[in-house]
């Protein structure tokens, strides 16, 4: 009996960038996950399910294995530590930079700690702890940009794509952290009890990645 392969996915770019690769595996989703309601996707494949969860669950889901392999974005991985998972394969897609931000032309407060508002709070803490400077970071969860403009805070750490948000908000990107894109993790219990499988499955994403590079 062949063994199942369950792959842990979100919704959005990263699902339809994963996709031309998926497709290169030979896996074609059944269903559309922008407008079905299911969570357990079947694929062209019995034995391949495709679990769609939270961006940020996937290093979870993961490494407890309920999900053999998934793709994340560097920038989830580096939040949750990646402790338990493989790190086999960057895909070079869904890119990005994760970045320091400020309003234009306003340096850093003389006195008191700086603020940093962001989501990614230990990406931000090793970073500035890297530094050697001490900050007051402010977790949020989304509209980053509104904090320095409502005097929330003076700096933001987000990710950055064509800087036009920034911009649009009296923003600029500062410092640069992190190139990001998104990465297949594997199970480390699973790389060994289907190692077969998963390697081969490896084997042909990195074949797909390597033809995207090509072109």
């Amino acid at each position: 009996m062949t063994e199942t392969l369950t792959i842990a996915l979100s919704k959005g770019r990263i699902f339809k960038e994963t996709l031309p690769l998926l497709a290169h595996a030979g896996i074609v989703p059944v269903d559309d996950p922008s407008t079905s309601r299911k969570l357990i996707l079947d694929t062209n494949q019995e034995d391949v399910k495709l679990v769609i969860i939270r961006a940020s669950d996937v290093p979870t889901y993961v490494e407890y294995g309920a999900a053999d392999l998934g793709v994340a974005g560097k920038d989830v991985l580096m939040e949750h530590g990646g402790e338990g998972l493989y790190e086999p394969l960057d895909l070079n897609i869904a890119k990005c930079r994760l970045m320091v931000a400020g309003p234009v032309g306003i340096g850093e407060p003389s006195t008191g700690r700086m603020k940093i508002a962001t989501k990614f709070v230990n990406s931000t803490r090793r970073y500035y702890a890297g530094l050697g400077k001490q900050v007051e970071i402010i977790k949020l969860y989304g509209s980053m940009e509104l904090a320095p403009l409502v005097g929330l805070a003076d700096r933001i750490v987000d990710l950055v794509d064509t800087g036009n948000t920034l911009k649009a908000n009296g923003l600029e990107p500062l410092e640069h952290i992190a190139d990001i894109s998104s990465r297949l993790v594997v199970n480390k219990a699973s790389m060994k009890m289907k190692h077969e499988r998963v390697q081969s499955f490896i084997d042909l994403i990195a074949e797909a990645v390597e033809k995207n590079r090509q072109a």
